[in-house]
């Protein structure tokens, strides 16, 4: 089964591919920056660049998109985290809880799926807290979150220890899950 991956993000793309590799889905990038309504939900910002993306490609395709939710700074930047990582990055937020000690956090994927009769979300989210410091050399928010049950940041992981973990990576398999049931459903 093939499937495009509507984005311009290749480190979200690779994370993607090589979860639903397992599944038989053979992803393909659709490089094109999906446009962004601004929301407070992240499920209706995939929902609406996916069927955007939909009316332009034509083929089954997916949205992915994605926020880090901070407890002391109630949800921000949520929605806006690509927006804020752009202004402010890592040390922006670090700067922001300097005298924090609830660093409590969240990240939250939203995976739309949308082919010519099916419209479906799959989420997934994680758990854990912002570090002290910034540590490891990935993209994004990756070097300052560290997941419940790990000492490291995403920054710090492996794409294999990171996928054990991800809010991109819960979203991805249930995806992957459901292709599977829906392409034996198709055979049957």
């Amino acid at each position: 089964m093939k499937i495009f991956f509507v984005t311009t993000n290749l480190n979200k793309f690779e994370e993607a591919r090589d979860i639903l590799e397992k599944y038989g889905v053979k992803l393909k990038i659709y490089r094109e920056k999906p446009v962004e309504v601004q929301c407070e939900k992240i499920e209706e910002i995939a929902r609406l660049c996916a069927i955007k993306a939909y009316k332009k490609l034509k083929e089954p395709l997916i949205v992915e998109d994605a926020g880090l939710f901070i407890e002391h700074l109630k949800g921000f930047p949520g929605p806006y985290s690509s927006f804020t990582y752009k202004k402010i990055g890592c040390e922006g937020i670090l700067n922001l809880l300097s005298h924090v000690t609830n660093r409590s956090a969240y990240f939250l994927s939203v995976v739309v799926y949308v082919d010519e009769e099916t419209l479906m979300t799959f989420k997934g989210k994680v758990k854990g807290y912002i570090s002290q410091d910034k540590r490891g050399e990935k993209w994004g928010f990756d070097p300052i979150f560290i997941p419940e049950g790990s000492s490291k940041t995403f920054g710090e992981m492996t794409a294999q220890e990171k996928n054990t973990y991800s809010h991109r990576s819960r979203a991805m398999e249930k995806l992957g899950r459901w292709l599977r049931k829906k392409e034996k459903q198709v055979f049957v």
